[in-house]
């Protein structure tokens, strides 16, 4: 394992929704267990990503979440939030990598090895469609856990995007602790209360 190539993929999901935090996820492959199937989460169906997370997480030889709640992201802003987070993700890895692959034009600060960003590197390199896959299960997941906590806002359907009906919800119900204050209409309904 010593002169052993680990290249961990790293992504991100929930920049867009007016609630929750941005999870991200960190994976490093085996190349001994292929994983068939592996894509950008966003064109996989739900059933075929859930049935992917359970194998990448029984198949990789590392794998872990990363997040920013809602409070940090009205703090830092989204994109260093989601930033944050990624390095978060990879610093929780069991197994430091040798490098670091980024969905994105970005790379995190504070990285303790090589990191290179790629732009569409979810559908282009296996180890970020898994992380892909990983984090989007995963901030699915919470999002049912807070439609349960917080009905009425149909955070299980939208999964928190600023759709017709989640906005809707907001203007009858008001923002929930979960929602993020800094963006535009949440910011535009907790100016008006």
């Amino acid at each position: 394992m010593q002169s052993e190539i680990l290249i961990a993929g790293v992504d991100e999901v929930g920049r867009g929704p007016l609630i929750g935090a941005v999870v991200t996820a960190a994976v490093i492959l085996d190349p001994r267990q292929p994983i068939v199937g592996l894509n950008d989460s966003k064109k996989l169906s739900e059933k075929r990503r859930e049935q992917l997370a359970l194998e990448i997480k029984a198949k990789a030889l590392a794998w872990a979440l990363g997040r920013a709640e809602a409070a940090e992201i009205d703090a830092l802003n989204i994109l260093q939030a989601s930033l944050l987070a990624m390095r978060r993700a990879v610093e929780a890895l069991s197994i430091q990598p040798t490098e670091v692959l980024i969905d994105g034009n970005r790379i995190p600060v504070g990285l303790q090895m090589p990191a290179r960003a790629i732009v569409g590197g979810d559908a282009l390199e296996p180890a970020i469609s898994a992380a892909s896959i990983l984090a989007k299960t995963a901030r699915d997941a919470e999002m049912l856990q807070l439609d349960a906590r917080y009905p009425g806002y149909g955070l299980a359907k939208h999964k928190g995007y600023p759709t017709r009906d989640h906005i809707q919800a907001l203007i009858q119900l008001g923002p929930t602790p979960q929602h993020r204050r800094s963006f535009g209409p949440v910011n535009k309904l907790a100016l008006e209360v």
